[in-house]
Order: C-alpha cells, then structure tokens, then sequence
C-alpha cells in the first residue's frame, strides 16, 4: 500500500490541531493502528510546537509543510521549515532520574521521538530544516519503537 498527503501549516500554534485531524484522517484510510497515529501526532506536536516557538524571530508568518508518506509498512513524517538552523539530533537526551523539579526544561521533544519513531534524521537543504520521522506501521514489527 502506498499513500501520500501533503499538508502546508502556517507558523502558529492553532495549526497543530488541523494537523492532527489530518494525520488521523490519514490513519483511518490507510488503515493505520490507532497506536501508530497516536505517536505521530505526539511527536509532531512536540516537533510543530519547537518550530513555530523557537524557529523564527521576525515574527512574519511562515510555511511549515509536513508529508506524510506510508510505503509497506513503513510511515514517514517529512517536516520542512525555514526557520534557522537547528539539528534536534544532536541533542543529549534528558536525564530522566532527575525529579521534575531538578532537570532542564526541553529536550523532551526530541526524546519522544527517539523513543516512539524508528529513526529520526535531521539535514540542512539551504535555508530548509527536513526533519524525517519514520516507523513501521505494522503493531507486530514495532522494533524499538514499543508496541502500539
């Protein structure tokens, strides 16, 4: 099965919400496990929210543009944007035996994705952030990314 939708958001946090109701629309007609949805929609939230409050400083509305790709059993989240540069690979992940209180505010984001996506991959395509999002979408070959 192969599915593509591209969806084109503005830089503000209202989006988000549209986003999700697209990824679940998504989902539902490519027959998706509410699991898989569920994690995609955390993670770009958490990755949509960076963006649109850290990304830009002119305070100009911009274009952030997501595709949603399912090839096999494979699902892709595409991220594009023209705020600065910024590589959420690169970083640490949080010390999660710290209490709420003593760890650093952030970070989080990123550690969802690590923990709920496959791979995650970031690169620079001139004044583009791509950031690539992917796992399987079959419940039985999860992998490391925990069961739905």
């Amino acid at each position: 099965m192969i599915g593509m939708i591209e969806i084109r958001l503005r830089n503000q946090l209202s989006e988000i919400l549209r986003l999700a109701d697209l990824v679940d629309r998504f989902g539902e007609a490519h027959g998706l496990a509410s699991g898989v949805v569920f994690k995609f929609n955390l993670v770009l939230d958490e990755v949509l929210t960076n963006i649109i409050d850290y990304g830009y400083d002119d305070g100009a509305p911009h274009d952030i543009v997501v595709i949603l790709t399912l090839a096999g059993a494979v699902i892709t989240a595409e991220v594009i944007d023209d705020g600065r540069p910024y590589d959420p690979t690169l970083v640490p992940e949080p010390d999660l035996t710290l209490s709420v209180d003593d760890r650093p505010i952030g970070g989080l984001g990123i550690h969802f994705a690590r923990t709920m996506m496959d791979r995650v991959e970031y690169r620079r395509d001139g004044r583009l952030n791509r950031l690539r999002l992917s796992r399987r979408a079959d419940p039985e070959a999860a992998g490391s990314a925990g069961t739905t």
